[in-house]
């Protein structure tokens, strides 16, 4: 991640703009937080930078909740912030900046709000989660130019390299969203793609909850392909094969076909170290046989009330409150000023959270990005806003 550590800064008042950046405010840590963040608007997106105590210094970065793609828009966020804070500067690890890069990132990484308002319906979609070097991604992009096709994945590197080589190839037909899958299948509109690959993806043999495959993941995949769609899995994981497999088969209805050392159109960097190795190469393809119901896809999360309670700053626990379908975490507290706050927590799913911040100007509103409307964080949504307003 970019990051700047300096021995000192001057915290200047705010807001105040500097290449095309607007830092809005500072916030400090006053309960469960011993940092500082900064708010930061840039071409309409939200994000915070941390400033955090490193021995005598401090290292100023990213927050890792709301950081934009690519990181050539975070470094160039970092170098604006200490030209107006007069850094004295120790050490970076921000490489040289072109514009062309930042052109570039506009016209093909789109960010969550753009799928959920406007999803692309004009051609068929393909969606391939954690795409990594992009091999497999550029190669199906240009043998099916009359496909539209989604990218996503949570790698920086990889995003940025993947960015450089749609513009080289010049392909018009890839899309990059830099987001949770499990979570973004949860917006896409029922019945609108033609297939879903998941290629290698992280086994978490130590913690499977962060897996990307589950019987939910299973469920929305069904929705939004169309009849005769596929779901692809490919694992050089026995375990997560066998995982996998399991979960299909608790399907009440469904058609699957399973492959073993089956030789693909393009394999990827790791496909082609795990045959080096001998390993075995696994593959799951589930078909959709059905049309699935419309999802209402409409719940805004706007808070009604405004203000922070006296009593709920008074009262601030750190300690989880778990429901029978979801939980809420107040994790850190920070004060912009007398009336402001901004709140970090995380909510929703088990399984799959949303990690985000609630600022209070002194109306309530999330931070940056609003979650994602699954069932989870709208039950979990509602409850935040009883808590915070009684």
């Amino acid at each position: 991640m970019p990051h700047i550590v300096v021995n000192s800064y001057e915290r200047f008042t705010t807001p105040r703009s500097q290449d095309g950046f607007t830092f809005l405010w500072f916030a400090d840590g006053i309960l469960g937080a011993s940092d500082r963040l900064v708010g930061v608007s840039y071409e309409g997106r939200e994000f915070l930078l941390q400033i955090r105590p490193k021995g005598p210094s401090c290292i100023i970065k990213p927050d890792k909740l709301t950081r934009l793609s690519p990181t050539i828009v975070m470094k160039e966020a970092l170098r604006a912030f200490c030209l107006l804070a007069k850094c004295e500067k120790v050490y970076d690890n921000l490489s040289s900046i072109k514009a062309i890069h930042a052109q570039k990132a506009k016209e093909y990484l789109k960010d969550i709000d753009f799928f959920l308002h406007s999803f692309p319906g004009q051609k068929e979609v393909w969606i391939e989660i954690g795409f990594g070097s992009g091999r497999h991604l550029l190669h199906q992009a240009k043998n099916h130019p009359d496909i539209l096709f989604i990218g996503l994945e949570i790698h920086k590197p990889s995003i940025d390299q993947l960015l450089g080589q749609i513009k080289l190839q010049g392909l018009q037909n890839i899309l990059v969203l830099d987001y949770d899958a499990r979570l973004f299948l949860e917006l896409v509109p029922s019945n609108v793609v033609g297939k879903i690959f998941l290629h290698f993806p992280v086994p978490w043999d130590k913690k499977p909850h962060r897996r990307v495959l589950s019987r939910k993941f299973i469920q929305e995949a069904k929705r939004v392909l169309k009849p005769g769609g596929i779901l692809e899995l490919r694992t050089d994981s026995k375990s997560y094969f066998d995982y996998g497999l399991e979960l299909f088969l608790q399907e009440p209805k469904l058609k699957l076909q399973i492959d073993k050392n089956i030789e693909p159109p393009i394999s990827s960097k790791y496909e082609d170290r795990w045959v080096r190795l001998g390993k075995d190469i696994y593959d799951v393809r589930m078909e959709a046989l059905e049309l699935s119901a419309p999802k209402d896809l409409g719940f805004d999360f706007v808070f009604g009330a405004s203000g922070l309670r006296e009593s709920f700053i008074e009262n601030f626990s750190t300690k989880p409150m778990v429901f029978e379908e979801f939980f809420i975490h107040f994790e850190k507290l920070y004060r912009i000023d007398e009336d402001r706050y901004l709140l970090k927590l995380s909510f929703g799913s088990f399984d799959r959270p949303a990690h985000t911040y609630i600022l209070f100007d002194p109306k309530p509103r999330y931070f940056g990005k609003r979650p994602i409307p699954t069932d989870a964080n709208i039950a979990a949504h509602k409850r935040i806003e009883e808590i915070l307003h009684g």
